[in-house]
């Protein structure tokens, strides 16, 4: 598995807890925030306050031994209502996407395009039974980032170098994902900060 080819990685759980309740958390970019070991702090920028396609919003974000470092994030899809409110279809997919630049140009060259993207993320809300199947999934790349300084220093390593970061990755989401499955499950009494 190497860096250019996109690797990724998905995760899912199933929450008891309408897809109406699972998008208002899962649309609200503070939260994984609260959730992730590695995302510390996000803050829409350009005036927006919601998600919209082409809406942009940066993330503050740390690890051990690293500096901390910053990414600006753009919408790029969004399948259901974009404040949450709108009704949409009965057993409609609702889909929240976004591609994350490197603005300040920490592993290279400053990157303000999507096609520079060193990752893209999407949630993917599906009614299932009674509650929702939401799965959360990266990609890679093809941007530098992090990783691609780790590899340009052992490239014999790319594909262990890879893969530790997909795991590290994993651990994120799957934190993530238990944390909304929690609060949407708790209902109002657990309502996140806008």
């Amino acid at each position: 598995m190497r860096y250019a080819d996109g690797p990724g990685v998905q995760c899912e759980v199933f929450v008891a807890a309408p897809v109406e309740q699972v998008w208002e958390l899962v649309t609200d970019i503070g939260l994984p925030a609260r959730l992730s070991p590695e995302l510390q702090r996000v803050a829409w920028l350009d005036g927006a306050d919601r998600p919209a396609p082409g809406a942009r919003f940066e993330g503050h974000n740390s690890r051990e031994n690293m500096p901390d470092w910053r990414t600006v994030s753009e919408v790029t899809e969004l399948t259901g209502p974009a404040d949450g409110t709108a009704p949409a279809e009965p057993g409609a997919r609702r889909v929240f996407a976004w591609g994350v630049m490197d603005a300040d140009g920490r592993y290279g060259e400053p990157v303000s395009d999507l096609s520079g993207a060193l990752a893209r993320w999407r949630f993917e809300l599906t009614p299932e039974d009674a509650g929702t199947r939401l799965r959360q999934s990266v990609v890679i790349g093809p941007g530098r980032s992090g990783a691609s300084l780790v590899i340009d220093a052992r490239p014999e390593l790319e594909e262990k170098i890879v893969e530790f970061r997909l795991n590290e990755l994993r651990t994120g989401m799957t934190a993530t994902l238990e944390g909304i499955r929690s609060l949407a499950e708790q209902g109002d009494r657990a309502r996140p900060e806008r």
